[in-house]
């Protein structure tokens, strides 16, 4: 007679086509019993109405028929909510777990730059960072993953084709006087004006080949801009870079916060350490000296407070910064008080991504030894 541990080792070993990790890893194997018409596996799933249901019945029918059950019934129950979350705690653990390898260095903190809603000025702040940062003697590298709306090449003024050595895409570098920019972003492939129309996959593929078919290994910090929300490519690059970091780019409306909320609630059930909060056109002094507030007050704050972060800077209304932008010369290239509080404010925090130790040290040390 066949061995109901058997059957339940055997279908546990069923994988969930999605989250990619076996039914016994992700605790969604509940038991395997007998009655009266034969074998029973009892599995839960996340949700009523999951897409991949009759895939995940048909392979657990099979796992247990071929470990020597007859008669197979599954019958489906639903996950409570704590078990959901933990469900998923499992399942980000296990896809960070098997991250694949990446050119950029151990050494190097990445730094993903996020918002919760479009026309925050993230890909500004994103581009002005990375020339306050330079201007502190660094090797920066950013990566324009925002696919469909990329914008960086224009916002940073590079210019040059993408170079293939080796097997690896050569991000286009920009000497600046203390350190340097190294670009790689789809508006190097494609004409900023025509529409990108590529659907989920096709765009998860393309984030992925810039992380793993492009070599990083010169920087000592990536910055990564990203598209608004909470969808494919923020969920790619958490499998990818299990150990980023991000910065929350928010504007002072409760509307804006609200949204942002969102991205940062995003955050921690994907296991990424949140950095802090930036707030980008805040409230600006004019001429006259009276302070302007046009799109209101305290919004940043706020949200950095909900998260329990900080906020680790106030970018004013400028319309200096915009024409810069246009020129592609962003005012941090020189200097500019903002920016650079919040390079000094987040530096010390993307550092602390970076494993310390021995150990890490010997593992940079190998990777440079071998010339990754």
């Amino acid at each position: 007679m066949d061995s109901t541990t058997d059957i339940f080792n055997a279908v546990g070993r069923v994988r969930d086509p999605e989250l990619d990790a076996t039914l016994s890893e992700l605790g969604m194997i509940r038991g395997v019993r007998r009655d009266s018409d034969g074998v029973v596996v009892e599995i839960a799933l996340t949700t009523r109405g999951c897409p991949l249901r009759g895939k995940i019945e048909a392979d657990a029918t099979e796992a247990a028929r071929r470990a020597g059950a007859r008669d197979v019934r599954v019958e489906i129950s639903i996950l409570e909510d704590d078990e959901r979350a933990e469900l998923m705690r499992k399942a980000r653990a296990l896809a960070q777990s098997r991250a694949p390898e990446t050119s950029v260095p151990r050494r190097a903190p990445v730094i993903m730059v996020a918002s919760g809603k479009g026309g925050v000025g993230k890909s500004s702040v994103t581009a002005n960072l990375a020339e306050a940062l330079a201007r502190r003697g660094l090797a920066v590298g950013v990566l324009d993953a925002d696919i469909w709306g990329f914008s960086l090449t224009r916002l940073l003024g590079t210019k040059g084709e993408i170079e293939v050595r080796d097997g690896k895409m050569r991000p286009v570098q920009s000497p600046r006087a203390q350190g340097s920019l190294s670009l790689l972003s789809m508006g190097q492939l494609a004409d900023e004006r025509r529409a990108l129309m590529w659907r989920g996959l096709i765009v998860q593929k393309a984030v992925a080949q810039f992380l793993q078919d492009a070599d990083w290994s010169d920087v000592d910090t990536l910055l990564i801009d990203t598209p608004p929300g909470t969808g494919d490519i923020p969920m790619t690059l958490a499998r990818l870079l299990p150990h980023l970091g991000t910065l929350l780019v928010t504007t002072p409306n409760s509307a804006a916060q609200d949204v942002a909320a969102r991205t940062g609630d995003f955050v921690v059930k994907s296991n990424l350490r949140l950095l802090g909060v930036v707030e980008n056109m805040s409230a600006y002094r004019c001429d006259c000296g009276a302070l302007h507030a046009p799109f209101g007050h305290g919004g940043g704050e706020r949200l950095a407070h909900e998260l329990g972060t900080d906020l680790l800077g106030q970018i004013p209304l400028d319309a200096a910064i915009s024409s810069a932008n246009d020129d592609g010369r962003p005012v941090a290239r020189d200097t500019h008080v903002a920016f650079d509080q919040l390079a000094n404010a987040l530096w010390p925090r993307a550092e602390n991504l970076v494993p310390q130790g021995c150990s890490a040290r010997l593992l940079d040390a190998l990777d440079r030894a071998v010339g990754h």
